[in-house]
């Protein structure tokens, strides 16, 4: 699955450690959503979301297909 965390982290001048804090998650699952290596749970997601007060599908892509 795609996604823009980096990207809006970025521009909420955020850092991982930040992030990881917010979403009470380890800085390395945040590390693993931005690559790539690691699909969020659902509720994680939905976490995701709402720290950055946008819609889950403005956040993730499913590459499927």
């Amino acid at each position: 699955m795609k996604n823009h965390l980096k990207d809006l982290r970025g521009e909420k001048g955020w850092s991982q450690a930040a992030l990881a804090e917010r979403l009470d998650v380890s800085r390395q699952t945040v590390i693993s959503i931005e690559n790539g290596r690691y699909d969020p749970s659902l509720p994680l997601a939905f976490k995701i979301a709402r720290a950055f007060g946008r819609p889950i599908e403005e956040i993730f892509e499913d590459d499927a297909g």
